[in-house]
């Protein structure tokens, strides 16, 4: 099954923990700290893999996680650093952040491997606060938490033409006559479910990647039927073949047709409807009336407008050529420029960290200003706060975590006191 959309959820691995530890060898009984530093956590990274066209295996699986890194150990024994997850995509896809739907990487161009989430640092081992004044030290640094982010990946397909037009007015036989792709034809009155690309091959080492859109239908733009669906997977073309039944098998008008599929191009993207298109009027084939004007009524309606108009077959492939070295001459004209989606959302800087969180409130009753929270919790039980570089270092992480911002921006005064999980200190900038 074609899939071109999925949601996931990702989460890189934790840094391991510093060891708080001590050299204890026979004939050395004061030895030094010989805590070892953790491991860093697995980073997420995504990666473009050629041979895959879809998102169906994220549609199975859902949920990926890198590995953490281990916690240091005693004689300087450093943690394993977690291994990461590399999550193979298509070339197209689209990452975004899955809440605000904003862009995190585009992996098409020059994009072949992004890092979507990194793995957490690990934290130093008691070995590295031994000072001269402080030769026992019992802290060490935690490593940092891990990261976790729900994506929304959407499959846009790269091609250089699209094929637009309404169901069943053979775009299918089209793309199957002119490029080495098999979509599958039938009189589907509903449409074409999935998008097809196709390499159009012309004399003299010229051709260009076609993409068989699936047909829409009015009121696609406004996310009617499938429209949504369909209309992203033209976002990336540079020149758009509109193929119309000129025959009227249906009995729809072909120049009514053309407007109301023009129309939900610019609903949708204003810039994707001004860009060249080329009018084929199909199915000249079953014009059995000779003195049928239908083809000439087209071109007077939409050549004036700087729109070609070619009458070709798609089953006899009568006219196909000459259309197909028209679009490949408009191409030359129309600058090459991948087009690729801008990051708006950096997770870097955008996401907060899984346990990372905290808060900070004045407790007006016991007129103290409380800091709580899972990161504060566990510094707390790796740092030793009665020696004074134990509490200097505490008093470090507040600051560059943005604790002490956040009591000043409560107006906390000096002489003020502060609650951490039954411990209160006095308050002085």
């Amino acid at each position: 099954m074609f899939a071109d959309r999925a949601k996931i959820f990702i989460k890189s691995g934790k840094g391991g923990d510093g060891h708080v530890s001590f050299r204890r060898e026979k004939f050395v009984p004061d030895g030094g700290p010989d805590g070892g530093d953790g491991g860093n956590g697995g980073s997420v990274i995504f990666e473009v893999d050629e041979g895959l066209n879809t998102l169906t295996d994220y549609r199975h699986v859902r949920k990926y996680a890198a590995q953490n890194g281990e916690d240091g150990g005693k004689k300087n024994c450093k943690g394993k650093s977690g291994n990461d997850i590399i999550l193979k995509v298509p070339e197209g896809t689209v990452i975004k952040e899955a809440a605000s739907g904003k862009v995190i990487a585009d992996m098409s161009g020059e994009n072949r491997r992004y890092t979507i989430l990194r793995g957490g640092r690990g934290g130093s081992g008691n070995q590295h606060y031994a000072t001269s004044t402080m030769q026992a030290p019992k802290y060490a640094q935690p490593g940092q938490p891990a990261k976790e982010l729900e994506l929304f990946l959407e499959l846009k397909v790269i091609a250089d033409v699209g094929l637009v037009g309404f169901p069943n007015v053979g775009k299918s036989t089209f793309l199957s006559r002119v490029t080495n792709a098999r979509p599958k034809i039938a009189n589907y009155h509903f449409t074409t479910l999935n998008p097809n690309l196709g390499v159009v091959d012309l004399d003299g080492d010229q051709g260009f990647v076609i993409a068989d859109i699936p047909g829409l239908i009015e009121g696609a733009s406004t996310g009617i039927g499938l429209g949504f669906e369909f209309l992203r997977h033209i976002e990336r073309t540079r020149v758009m073949i509109h193929i119309v039944d000129a025959a009227s098998t249906e009995g729809r008008d072909p120049i009514e047709d053309i407007y109301a599929i023009n129309k939900e191009l610019e609903t949708y993207n204003a810039d994707i409807a001004a860009r060249p298109q080329v009018i084929a009027a199909n199915k000249i084939d079953a014009i059995f009336d000779p003195e049928s004007d239908a083809i000439e009524k087209i071109k007077q309606e939409f050549e004036p407008k700087g729109i070609k108009v070619f009458p070709i077959s798609a089953v006899t492939g009568s006219g196909v050529k000459e259309l197909l070295y028209y679009v490949n001459d408009l191409l030359k004209t129309v600058e090459d420029k991948k087009i690729v989606f801008e990051q708006e959302f950096d997770p870097a800087v955008d996401i907060p960290v899984v346990d990372g969180a905290y808060t900070v409130v004045y407790d007006e009753d016991a007129q103290e200003y409380v800091i709580e929270g899972p990161r504060i919790e566990k510094m707390l039980g790796y740092t030793n706060l009665d020696s004074e570089k134990g509490f200097e270092f505490f008093q470090k992480f507040l600051k560059l975590n943005g604790i002490l911002d956040e009591l000043e921006a409560l107006g906390i005064k000096d002489g003020d006191t502060v609650r951490m999980y039954g411990l209160s200190f006095d308050y002085y900038k």
